[in-house]
């Protein structure tokens, strides 16, 4: 597979969203009550929803700047490309890096929408998740639909009502919502309760996948309080490992026997010893465990073949191993804009990472695998063609992939960073 005949799909990117993405979505009588972008004393610009505080206005938003920048949250608009905030941007950052098409996840609101559901009033937390999944759907992905796959936030502090909202996205063709890697992490019930039985059975009715994103519980993973940051940086992947080691284990696949999740972020190479510990562990120990599994699981290691999907960025060792995983659930991430991203240079990296698997295999990785389930479809609107990397490359040659940071603007300014999301006339279409 060469470089430039390759079609990307990345299951995880992000959005450092724009300060104005709820003018058009929160009805007028909660107006006075959204999330809103203020500039602190030290001049930060800072999402705030009443008096929490959200996010990171750019968490690690990175992308295009040198290695020693890595660790240096953009504090600001102006401190990070133009891309992270402003859709018409990102899709010509994309084509630059050869991607086609991504799943953008939260930011601001933390990776599983937790700022926003852990609000006071319950009323008008709702108001605000059903603004963020309406101006994502219909302003960002709605914007270039052959170019984002739709990710929504639920109110998961009350089943039913998040059972409401996944059902009206899935009406709006968004079949992937944030849930979190650890719902007990957030005071909620633990997936080993049948609490979300109804979410759970929605997510098959509707065919929605449950997105686990590395982080979605606002915790990490557990080390010494005087670690050096290699340390965690190490250890990232660590809560993809707990979610998926409760999840091969719970009491839950008889009765959504087409429920699936998505472990995202975490890598996929420690995931073969895992699955052998499991295997293991139900050889010697299921006596007293008393563990057992439907009629078409055979043990946990083939509950995490049917019902998980992983991901990885560049991730050598987990390709090794692809072996030891069913391959139709393993996916491609770039990750942009943050440390981790391969971006704009992914398709030179694959290149030479998918040297030796069949054409075949490489393209379920890069896309199909993510297209069917998501149930996004580019080529309807865009020719197979227009979509490999060399292709998209030659619609942004004019993109500078550096990223020059500009002078601390104004306090006065945070209004005219604001409107460079909404005034910008946007290019022609890709379809």
């Amino acid at each position: 597979m060469r470089k430039d005949d390759l079609i990307l799909v990345s299951v995880d990117d992000h959005i450092c969203e724009p300060a104005t993405m709820f003018d058009a979505h929160v009805p007028d009588r909660y107006r006075d009550r959204a999330p809103r972008v203020v500039v602190r004393e030290d001049g930060v610009q800072q999402w705030m929803y009443g008096n929490a505080r959200g996010r990171d206005l750019g968490l690690n938003a990175v992308a295009g700047k040198p290695p020693e920048m890595f660790n240096i949250d953009a504090s600001r608009y102006d401190e990070m490309r133009p891309g992270c905030y402003d859709v018409h941007e990102r899709v010509r950052d994309m084509s630059a890096g050869g991607q086609l098409a991504g799943l953008n996840f939260p930011n601001f609101t933390g990776f599983s929408g937790q700022v926003l559901w852990q609000g006071p009033d319950r009323t008008v937390n709702e108001v605000m998740i059903r603004a963020y999944n309406d101006w994502h759907a219909d302003e960002w992905c709605g914007a270039y639909p052959d170019r984002f796959i739709p990710c929504g936030i639920l109110p998961l502090y009350d089943v039913e009502h998040a059972v409401a909202e996944l059902r009206r996205l899935a009406a709006k063709g968004v079949h992937a919502v944030t849930f979190s890697e650890n719902p007990e992490a957030l005071q909620l019930p633990s997936i080993h309760t049948r609490y979300w039985d109804p979410l759970f059975a929605a997510a098959c009715d509707e065919g929605t996948v449950l997105c686990l994103h590395v982080g979605s519980s606002s915790r990490r993973a557990p080390s010494s309080s005087d670690a050096p940051a290699s340390v965690n940086m190490t250890l990232s992947s660590t809560m993809s490992t707990f979610s998926l080691v409760e999840l091969i284990w719970a009491d839950l696949w008889e009765r959504f026997p087409d429920l699936r999740f998505s472990l995202t972020e975490g890598d996929i190479g420690w995931i073969p010893y895992f699955l052998w510990r499991a295997e293991h562990v139900q050889r010697r120990h299921s006596g007293w465990t008393k563990a057992t599994f439907p009629d078409g699981l055979s043990g946990p290691a083939d509950v995490f073949r049917k019902h998980m999907l992983c991901c990885f960025i560049s991730d050598a060792v987990g390709v090794d191993l692809l072996h030891h995983f069913n391959t139709d659930n393993v996916c491609w991430e770039s990750d942009y804009p943050h440390s981790d991203s391969s971006w704009p240079h992914a398709p030179e990296e694959l290149e030479t990472l998918f040297a030796d698997l069949p054409d075949e295999l490489v393209d379920r990785i890069t896309h199909g695998n993510a297209m069917r389930h998501y149930q996004f479809d580019p080529f309807a609107t865009r020719p197979r063609e227009r979509c490999t990397v060399a292709a998209l490359r030659a619609e942004a040659q004019d993109v500078d992939t550096v990223t020059h940071v500009g002078r601390r603007a104004d306090d006065r300014d945070l209004a005219s960073w604001s409107r460079l999301t909404t005034a910008r006339p946007a290019p022609p279409t890709a379809s």
